[in-house]
């Protein structure tokens, strides 16, 4: 019953940590879809800045108008692909030429084109701090207002429309941005909790196994060492089969020892886990990466051990106010900002120092200026 129990304690946990991660790619999709939906809507701009070139422009000046409006639109659709790969540097340089491109298109169209404004400035504005951004979008909204007045041959009226466009449509954009942060936030928590219960779940088995079959195992041996002491002058293949039970429950004993230290091997993802408790609880500011895919799954124990190893030492001994730690492929780092001192024997790194040699890797620790301490593993590429 026990060996059944853990089966299906063990399925449940594999379904749950599928389902969660099908429904965290379904959630990123939708998101996708939300922002591409939202990038065409703002399509309709160069549209109506189109009616001003169709109002203003004749002959090859109206194709080139168009002509410009379509390099506009795709400048647009490429700054939102920038963004959803997080290319940044891309990204400005895309803005840059949207703004050179509505410049150009401006003789052509007008006042009308400055509707392009509540493309530009929100998509500007959404890549800056909060006072930069709130300045950019008095600027952009001024500039509707102040513009069509002074520049002739313009509208002599503000075009209050082109400024409340403007605002609108950063609120716009970050509304969705905003809710779309917290959704990804959502999906890191949930992804944490799925990683404490999982850890939980195999702390649970672990303890099951240990107390349950571990105890049961242990009375079957003695038991049969003791029958088989007293049975002397019994027939031979007595005393053999009774030999044979009492190695078969010493090897079995063996093996759930084994399985019980297998389910409490230190990982990677709860030992990160643990760390945000830890460090939450000690009152350290905790920068901690979310994802730890990047790792690949031989290196992922030892750097466990070394996330384990480095917060129970800022924990103990630093104390500090920020722990970060950061992970790459083949490297992890654990520093601190507290009290830094050269490492004293029996500090646990000497384990720690045997465990990275052995996988080829290096470790460097030390205090580091001008205050804090650094505990730095880097293996083989």
């Amino acid at each position: 019953m026990t060996t059944g129990s853990v089966q299906v304690h063990l399925g449940v946990g594999t379904v749950g940590d599928v389902d969660d991660g099908l429904r965290s790619q379904e959630s990123r999709g939708l998101d996708e879809w939300r922002r591409l939906l939202l990038s065409l809507g703002m399509l309709c701009y160069p549209f109506l800045a189109a009616v001003g070139v169709a109002q203003h422009a004749r002959g090859a000046g109206l194709v080139v108008g168009y002509l410009l409006l379509v390099a506009v639109s795709a400048c647009y659709l490429a700054i939102v692909v920038a963004s959803m790969r997080t290319w940044w540097r891309a990204y400005w340089w895309l803005l840059a030429a949207m703004t050179v491109l509505a410049v150009l298109v401006a003789p052509l169209a007008h006042e009308n084109v400055l509707i392009l404004a509540s493309m530009i400035v929100p998509a500007a504005a959404a890549r800056v701090a909060g006072r930069t951004a709130l300045a950019l979008v008095a600027v952009g909204a001024a500039g509707c207002v102040v513009v069509p007045m002074v520049v002739p041959g313009w509208s002599t009226g503000p075009a209050w429309y082109f400024a409340v466009a403007v605002v609108f449509t950063t609120l716009l954009v970050h509304a969705f941005s905003s809710t779309a942060t917290a959704n990804q936030q959502l999906r890191e928590a949930r992804a944490e909790v799925a990683r404490l219960a999982s850890e939980a779940e195999r702390n649970r088995i672990a303890r099951d196994l240990h107390d349950l079959l571990g105890h049961s195992l242990t009375a079957i041996t003695v038991k049969s060492g003791l029958a088989r002491r007293l049975a002397v002058g019994a027939p031979p293949p007595a005393l053999e089969e009774m030999e044979s039970v009492e190695q078969l429950s010493r090897q079995a004993l063996a093996d759930v020892r084994a399985a019980v230290s297998g389910y409490r091997d230190v990982t990677l993802a709860g030992e990160l886990a643990r760390s945000r408790e830890l460090l939450r609880a000690a009152g350290v500011a905790a920068d901690l990466p979310t994802a730890y895919d990047g790792v690949p799954p031989e290196r992922q124990e030892l750097f466990g051990w070394v996330v384990r190893e480095g917060v129970t030492n800022v924990v103990r001994h630093a104390r500090a106010r920020r722990c970060t730690v950061e992970l790459t492929a083949s490297s992890v780092e654990v520093r601190d900002d507290g009290t830094g001192g050269p490492a004293g024997a029996g500090s646990g790194l000497d384990g720690l120092r045997t465990r990275v040699a052995a996988a080829g890797g290096v470790l460097q620790a030390g205090p580091t200026r001008p205050h804090g301490w650094l505990l730095r593993v880097e293996t083989p590429r």
